[in-house]
């Protein structure tokens, strides 16, 4: 956590001394596109001003949908100043940039979330120097870990399972190396009591006062286990690192090694590659000959850790094969995005880089289609798996989604729970002063050329996602439904009835709201360091 604010005091540094560099640059260079548009000369402004010019002419060049964009004249970027905070300016005007575009599919825009949401679904700008978190949700943060795997919460999320009126709530999921992971709470496990309030009476006071507690830096928990027994946890807030490897375990059944895996985030590759790679050195090991992958709340991450999953997954018989490519939009392909010249590409420890004296800059990036394209190369010992079913739901987004549709072509993929979030499209940041924009900027398709996902997947049997029991329990919905279909071959969802208020019910009749708001990432990042220069 360390490193990752001194690099980001260091970019907030390099780019304020470049602010006016950056910003004088847009005013000459946002007339390059493949249909050239008149120079756009903006007036003297304040830094604020700048600013916002800057967020609308980055776009202009950079964003994938940047041909539906008006002109700067037309759009007139000065004019958000609603707001008494500036970000929130800057939020709406990105906003408003992301609104442009409508999806044939859908008569709405792509990035489109609802008639009540005012911020994009997939872009998004944070601010450097406070580090917030993007700004997805207004609600109050009840469980997050980063893309590098810190965490500064008590590492657990909850869900209601019943009625608004009559319901209990049960743990959904619990982070590694986390404050309740510590004091032995897992997925399944039953909440009686927060801080001494009994629960499960009322909804909408309940759901306000479990953020209330879970705002405050210790919290007290009684409860039940699966196997009867009760007990009592007082949590305190710390900062842990976490694996993003919920859980791993084998199955046998019918002569068949079943291989499971829970996996939370694709957090970078320090993170994520050595808990991956142990995970299916395990499967290795015992033989399994199918594959259950659980994402049903994994958001994405990182472009290169899906890629070492996907490579850990496929057979070595695909190596070489197309996995997928990048598709950025014509300015970017073509070359002409000369905004680019004012963002230099940094090291991974934040400083800028030269090239015979020259500062290299975002400019230098060959961003063509055959530039952009990926191909497996097999990873571990994992060969012969003869079915791959994902379990997903709609916090499956973005990285997750690339990992199923690049393995679609090459092997027996099926996909079990709810529909996906929906996001083929991914970034890398855009810093503008203190801020990284995170624009959309390339489309992912696979190797037959199929992406496009906006509305999600949909799966090929629908499950619950049965939070009264843990990751890897062959009676939970989901993974009972993807074990029926490994066995059987049937796509039916097969689970037994849990016990509920006393009464033993299907867990697909029964309400599941989360308590509470994840505001995990959501999104598909490239790493700087992946890019091909020129």
């Amino acid at each position: 956590m360390k490193t990752h604010i001194s690099i980001a005091c260091k970019r907030v540094f390099f780019y304020s001394i470049l602010l006016l560099t950056v910003l004088s640059g847009c005013k000459d260079e946002s007339d390059v596109e493949p249909e050239p548009e008149p120079p756009v000369i903006t007036p003297a402004g304040t830094r604020t001003e700048l600013i916002k010019d800057s967020i609308f002419l980055y776009a202009k060049q950079v964003y994938l949908w940047n041909e539906s964009l008006p002109s700067y004249q037309e759009f007139n970027p000065r004019r958000y100043n609603t707001f008494p905070d500036e970000i929130s300016n800057y939020h709406k005007e990105l906003y408003d940039i992301t609104q442009y575009k409508i999806n044939p599919a859908t008569g709405r825009p792509y990035e489109y979330i609802s008639p009540t949401a005012d911020y994009p679904k997939y872009s998004y700008i944070t601010d450097n120097t406070s580090d917030n978190p993007p700004r997805t949700t207004q609600a109050p943060l009840i469980s997050e870990v980063t893309l590098e795997g810190v965490g500064t919460d008590f590492g657990i999320a909850l869900s209601a399972v019943g009625t608004t009126s009559s319901y209990q709530v049960y743990i959904r999921y619990v982070n590694q190396g986390s404050p309740a992971d510590k004091a032995f709470l897992a997925r399944g496990d039953l909440l009686t009591e927060i801080n001494g309030r009994t629960l499960g009476g009322n909804f909408s006071s309940d759901q306000n006062y479990i953020n209330n507690a879970f705002d405050q830096s210790s919290i007290r928990l009684a409860g039940r286990k699966p196997n009867g027994s009760t007990f009592i946890r007082t949590l305190t807030k710390m900062t842990y690192t976490s694996s993003p490897v919920f859980k791993d375990t084998v199955v046998e059944r019918s002569g068949k090694k079943v291989g499971y895996i829970a996996f939370a985030r694709f957090s970078n590759p320090s993170n994520a590659t050595e808990p991956l790679n142990r995970s299916f050195a395990r499967f290795a090991s015992r033989g399994i000959t199918d594959l259950v992958v659980d994402l049903r709340y994994n958001g994405g991450g990182y472009v290169s850790t899906a890629e070492h999953m996907s490579n850990l997954i496929a057979p070595s018989s695909v190596n070489g094969n197309v996995m997928f490519t990048e598709y950025f939009n014509e300015t970017m392909r073509s070359g002409q995005a000369t905004i680019l010249r004012n963002q230099p590409l940094l090291n991974a420890s934040g400083n800028p880089q030269y090239s015979n004296g020259k500062l290299v800059t975002y400019f230098d990036i060959d961003y063509s289609v055959a530039e952009n394209t990926y191909r497996f190369q097999k990873k571990g010992n994992l060969n012969g798996i003869n079915n791959v079913v994902f379990i997903i739901t709609g916090n499956t987004a973005s990285a997750s989604e690339l990992v199923i549709n690049v393995l679609k072509p090459y092997m027996n993929v099926k996909l079990v729970g709810s529909t996906s979030y929906g996001k083929p499209v991914g970034f890398f940041p855009i810093t503008i002063d203190r801020y990284d924009v995170y624009y959309s900027m390339f489309e992912s398709r696979n190797s037959r050329g199929e992406g496009g996902y906006y509305e999600g997947f949909a799966p090929d049997s629908q499950a619950a996602d049965d939070v009264t029991r843990d990751f890897g329990d062959p009676q939970e919905a989901s993974f009972a439904t993807a074990l029926n279909y490994i066995l059987t071959g049937s796509l039916v969802a097969s689970a037994p009835p849990v016990k509920l208020l006393g009464k033993s019910v299907s867990v697909a009749s029964v309400p599941i709201k989360p308590l509470g708001t994840d505001n995990s990432f959501k999104g598909m990042i490239e790493l700087p360091r992946r890019l091909k220069l020129k």
